[in-house]
C-alpha cells in the first residue's frame, strides 16, 4: 500500500519563490520536503496552541468563573502592561 498521495497544489508567486529558493539553495532536495517541512511546523504550531490553551488558559477562565472577584479592569491591565513597558525600556 502507498504511504504518501500525490497533490495538485497553487501558491502566490511569492511563496512559490521561496519554496524554489529553498530548494535552489540546497536547504530542501525537492519542493515537496518543502511544503512538508512547512506542514511540521504548522502541525507542531497547533499542539503548542492547544498544550497552552489547556494548561493556561482553560484553568484561568475555570479561576475566574469560581471567583469573579479575581477579575481585573481594562484600566488596571493598562497601567500594568505602562509600567512594565517603562521597566523593560528604562524610560521614565
Amino acid at each position: 500500500m502507498r504511504t504518501t498521495q500525490q497533490f495538485s497544489i497553487t501558491l502566490p508567486t511569492e511563496m512559490a519563490e521561496i519554496v524554489k529558493t529553498k530548494v535552489a539553495s540546497g536547504e530542501y532536495a525537492t519542493e515537496s520536503e518543502v511544503i512538508r517541512d512547512g506542514l511540521r511546523a504548522l502541525l507542531a504550531r497547533d499542539r503548542a496552541m492547544e498544550q497552552w490553551l489547556q494548561q493556561s488558559v482553560l484553568p484561568a477562565f475555570d479561576a475566574l468563573k469560581a471567583d469573579p472577584q479575581r477579575a481585573v479592569s481594562i484600566e488596571q491591565v493598562r497601567a500594568r502592561l505602562a509600567a512594565e513597558h517603562l521597566k523593560a525600556t528604562g524610560k521614565t
